[in-house]
């Protein structure tokens, strides 16, 4: 990428921001906040050796979000110019004149606020140009092109460099923002040939590149996956236990997330409202927030509205204990805030004295279905009823019989968590959601 860096100074920022405030409150705002980012880097992808996309990207924005009363108005712009703000913050106050008040809107309270913040160490600029990105890419497509002959076609390697800056600020004497990085290398191949081609991937991504998985690693995986996919047929409908790959476990408990997290409760559309202090997962799970782990996807001293973040325990030995609340959620629901504005930070499944490796869940799973890749968006948040299209293997005897497509998993969410019986240690790193394979005692598999 190239060495040019970002055209604003977190100091300029800052100056912007607050320059940005005074003028909400002169113009007549009763409070406001501020958002200002700065983004920019390059990704290149190549199919079959040949160079497909070469990108650069550089952008920078402002948002306003102006309160006069209880009523709410909100504008943005990407031009940093004095005239253009002037002109944003006017839009985001007419646009207010004409919203409902609504007595839950404003800014978060002041002791809510962060005052220590800590440095999560996730600002790591790549120094990579153009030329070895390509290098790299073409070395990762390559990587899973030497693990088979029967390895016939690719979707393309790809090598994404990128950082980061923002403010926030807000008339609550909040200004804060820091840079930050994040880097992607990502494969996939076709393998076999007519009606039973087959395709499968893998990638890495971090905040550092030297926390990625290697580009030959990732192609060589991303060739054996697709590999081992070719021959795949249904089976037939049945109810047998079902194991999550890690690749996808996250994705489960990502709708535990969505369950608990204050837009669904005060509109009523959660399977979990009103289960806090119940057992909704078994006794040996717990499940821990921690916003401060150094590198972490997620990591933050404060969220989208400057509350302080904490660690935190939203789930003990199978308890729901804690909620995911902006300060507008709450206010809704007569609770506090929990720093979540934003989404969830680092979130880690804990299963205390738990060390089932891979091998381990296959010979406690003994027959059922393994899941590599899920289809499809068929959750109820409402209900927690969950269907989704799925391709795998069929594990006989604890092992590995044969791979599976066009089936589906269904069960409800509920009693999904409930019976969960084993968390693998095969925990990948490259999510903000940190968990390894999941065993579940049974769903229905349907197939012919």
């Amino acid at each position: 990428m190239s060495k040019e860096k970002f055209a604003y100074s977190i100091d300029q920022f800052k100056e912007i921001a607050q320059k940005t405030l005074e003028m909400a409150k002169h113009l007549g705002a009763t409070s406001a906040e501020v958002d200002l980012n700065e983004g920019l880097g390059s990704g290149v992808s190549v199919r079959k050796g040949e160079i497909e996309n070469l990108e650069y990207n550089r952008d920078k924005g402002l948002g306003v979000t102006v309160y006069v009363g209880r009523r709410k108005g909100y504008a943005s712009t990407s031009d940093l110019g004095e005239d253009a703000i002037s002109d944003t913050v006017k839009a985001s106050l007419s646009i207010a004149q004409f919203t409902a008040e609504d007595p839950f809107s404003g800014l978060a309270e002041p002791d809510q606020l962060a005052k220590e913040l800590r440095d999560h160490d996730v600002y790591h600029p790549w120094d990579i140009s153009t030329d070895d990105s390509i290098i790299l890419a073409r070395e990762c497509e390559q990587a899973a092109f030497d693990v088979s002959s029967n390895i016939k076609n690719s979707e393309g390697a790809s090598v994404s460099v990128q950082e980061g800056q923002f403010v926030y600020a807000n008339s609550n004497d909040f200004m804060q923002g820091y840079p930050s990085t994040r880097h992607h290398i990502s494969c996939s191949v076709t393998a076999g040939e007519g009606d039973q081609m087959q395709r499968d991937g893998w990638w890495s991504t971090a905040r550092c590149a030297e926390d990625m998985e290697s580009a030959k690693t990732i192609g060589a995986l991303a060739g054996k996956r697709a590999l081992a996919k070719v021959g795949a047929k249904k089976i037939r409908t049945a109810k047998v236990p079902v194991l999550f790959e890690s690749t996808v476990s996250a994705g489960i408990l990502r709708h535990f997330v969505s369950a608990v997290s204050g837009g669904n409760l005060y509109r009523q559309q959660s399977f979990l409202e009103g289960k806090v202090g119940e057992s909704i997962f078994p006794d040996f799970l717990s499940i821990e927030e921690d916003p401060f782990i150094q590198r972490g996807l997620s990591s933050a001293s404060f969220d989208n509205e400057g509350v302080r973040t904490k660690k935190r325990a939203v789930v003990t030995s199978g308890k729901l204990d804690g909620l995911f609340l902006s300060t507008y959620s709450a206010r809704k629901l007569g609770l506090t805030t929990t720093g979540n504005a934003g989404g969830s930070h680092n979130l880690f499944v804990r299963s205390p004295g738990a060390t089932h490796d891979f091998g381990d869940l296959l010979k406690m799973m003994g027959t059922g279905f393994f899941v590599t890749d899920l289809l499809g968006h068929g959750t109820n948040m409402v209900t927690g009823d969950y269907s989704r299209g799925a391709s795998g293997f069929w594990v006989e005897n604890g092992e590995i019989a044969f791979p599976v497509q066009e089936v589906t998993v269904a069960g409800n969410l509920k009693e999904m968590f409930k019976s969960i019986s084993a968390v693998g240690n095969d925990v990948l790193s490259r999510s903000s959601f940190q968990v390894g394979s999941l065993l579940v005692e049974s769903m229905t598999v349907g197939g012919d």
